[in-house]
């Protein structure tokens, strides 16, 4: 099983270390991504962004020692200069033996010549890397500008060599299974080569290169006083990583090297393990590539909107909102989005964690742009006024919110909010349907059963009732008439209350439950109420959980 976990917090205070030494040397961390890459104008002031490539990367960080430790997403804010920033096209070719790949490559090409277009008009360096069909360019001058560059004096030794690994990589299980060609066909053709060209939806200009030998383009990158290097194309887990011009090579020796992260695709058969979704396989490399090789970046950097999309890929984005300080839930909810959202429903899951004293959650505004479904575990936040905008606006678009535990008074500070910052005391009765006023107090183990109303609920498809939960019990009655009761918890018949329920917000699905104490989440119940309450909000079948655990075994 995948040992990481979606997280995205700040860069500040992590200890960064420059990539180096040979394949077989130990691999270090993406430094001058936040130190030496980043442009000050003469006045020292920052540069003007269209100086600039990239603003931002995304990497995964151990943390912690022991061998149960875990890694963290951190987005770290950088700013390459365009003219020392080279983008590499790999094996982007007209024809593919795999016929899945090559509708594939044919939806992303337009977006990567975008991108492309927009790094050269930057002044990016745009090298096209086709390999096997470089001798069909001889005339180009693209192809002549790649032989005619000077020797470098350090070409490493192993440059011009595929890398099948670096060490760091041992420090994790490759996540899928490619032994068989990765074909997702149903009726694959045996492997060969079917490529003559670049695929023509990638536009080659005679001021770009060709090229597909690593020691040429080092040495182009070297003359021209190239230090950073982003790779684009096909396919990640073979030769995105591997060839002479990859990943590995041009994280090992020394460039500042970045996956693009959207414009990429994988060789894997959802009928190979790890039996994921044949997107969630591609997830499942570039989580890889974020611990153990490089960061990564997406599209959407240079050209605006949203990050690129295969259109087959259906699965609900969701992302998880933390921003509590009791319960724990910075702890639980990343190993539940790990191992269920991610792991069971195979859904792609980003979490973020607040800032509770400060009311801020850096990222929500963007990351919730991006998201499907929104599950909020926050605590009486006073957030800048953009981040509660965008919440609205995920709400008034009918998308969906789930909520557990301290949610219900996630944006009612008490006047507590920094200045310029906003509060949504209404959020309970606008979005969750409740009525919170407090805590019955602490008592007995609360006593869950199904409520009448929610006892055929497909919510509750597979929960294990009744059980007991340590949470003390939430004054939250009378619901909104919109609300609908699945789960009722007591301490006795005077204390009853609703402890889960469905409502409707506008076009809106929204799941709440008052449950989500620590030791909720070691609850098998709970876990299945949970997951079932994220397919329900995201329309899809209840069944999605079951087959998925099956498939992994």
């Amino acid at each position: 099983m995948n040992t990481s976990f979606p997280y995205i917090a700040s860069a500040e205070g992590v200890p960064l270390r420059r990539i180096g030494g040979a394949c077989f040397l130990p691999l270090l961390f993406f430094a001058a991504l936040c130190s030496s890459a980043l442009i000050k104008a003469d006045d020292g002031s920052p540069a003007k962004a269209e100086s600039t490539f990239i603003s931002e990367a995304r990497q995964r960080v151990k943390v912690g020692d022991s061998a149960a430790a875990k890694f963290e997403i951190r987005t770290i804010p950088v700013a390459w200069k365009s003219a020392e920033t080279a983008v590499i096209v790999c094996d982007m070719w007209d024809k593919h033996w795999c016929e899945s790949s090559n509708r594939r490559v044919a939806e992303v090409a337009p977006r990567m010549n975008d991108f492309v277009i927009a790094a050269r008009k930057r002044g990016a360096l745009i090298i096209h890397a086709p390999s096997d069909v470089t001798k069909n360019y001889a005339d180009h001058p693209a192809r002549q500008r790649a032989q005619a560059a000077p020797e470098a004096s350090n070409v490493p030794a192993e440059m011009g060599k595929w890398c099948y690994k670096i060490p760091s990589e041992e420090q994790g299980q490759y996540p899928i299974d490619q032994s068989d060609g990765g074909c997702d066909d149903e009726k694959p053709v045996e492997s060969y080569i079917a490529w003559k060209a670049q695929t023509p939806l990638i536009e080659i200009q005679d001021e770009d290169v060709i090229s597909e030998s690593g020691v040429e383009i080092w040495n182009l990158m070297e003359d021209r006083g190239i230090h950073n290097v982003a790779i684009l194309g096909v396919h990640t887990n073979m030769c995105v990583l591997g060839r002479p011009f990859g990943l590995r090579n041009m994280s090992r020796y020394g460039k500042n090297v970045v996956l693009v992260r959207d414009l990429t695709d994988t060789m894997y058969n959802p009928r190979s393990k790890p039996y994921v979704d044949h997107f969630r396989g591609t997830d499942l490399i570039v989580e890889h590539i974020e611990k153990f090789v490089c960061p990564t970046i997406t599209s959407d950097q240079l050209l605006g909107g949203q990050p690129f999309r295969f259109k087959e890929d259906r699965r609900p984005r969701v992302l998880v909102a933390i921003a509590e300080p009791e319960y724990k839930t910075w702890i639980t909810l990343p190993v539940f989005a790990e191992t269920t959202i991610e792991g069971q429903l195979g859904f792609p899951t980003t979490v973020i964690r607040g800032d509770t004293d400060k009311h801020t959650i850096a990222g929500f505004a963007r990351a919730i742009e991006q998201a499907d479904a929104v599950l909020l575990s926050v605590r009486r936040q006073g957030w800048p006024e953009e981040d509660l905008a965008a919440l609205r606006k995920h709400v008034q678009a009918g998308k969906p919110i789930i909520g557990i535990r301290t949610a219900n008074h996630a944006f009612d500070p008490r006047d507590k909010k920094p200045a310029g910052h906003a509060s949504w005391e209404s959020f309970d009765a606008d979005v969750i349907g409740g009525h919170y006023t407090g805590h019955h107090g602490d008592g007995p183990a609360v006593s869950v059963e199904a409520a009448t109303t929610g006892q055929a609920h497909a919510i509750l498809t597979g929960v294990e009732l009744p059980f007991k939960t340590p949470g003390s019990l939430y004054k939250v009655s009378p619901l909104a008439s919109t609300a609908t009761p699945l789960l009722v918890g007591s301490y006795s018949e005077a204390t009853r209350e609703p402890v889960a329920w469905t409502n409707e917000s506008g076009k809106a699905r929204v799941f709440y439950t008052s449950l989500g104490h620590a030791e909720d989440f070691e609850n098998p119940a709970f876990q299945r109420l949970l997951a079932n309450a994220i397919l329900w909000c995201t329309a899809q079948p209840m069944a999605l959980a079951e087959r998925r655990a099956e498939q992994s075994k």
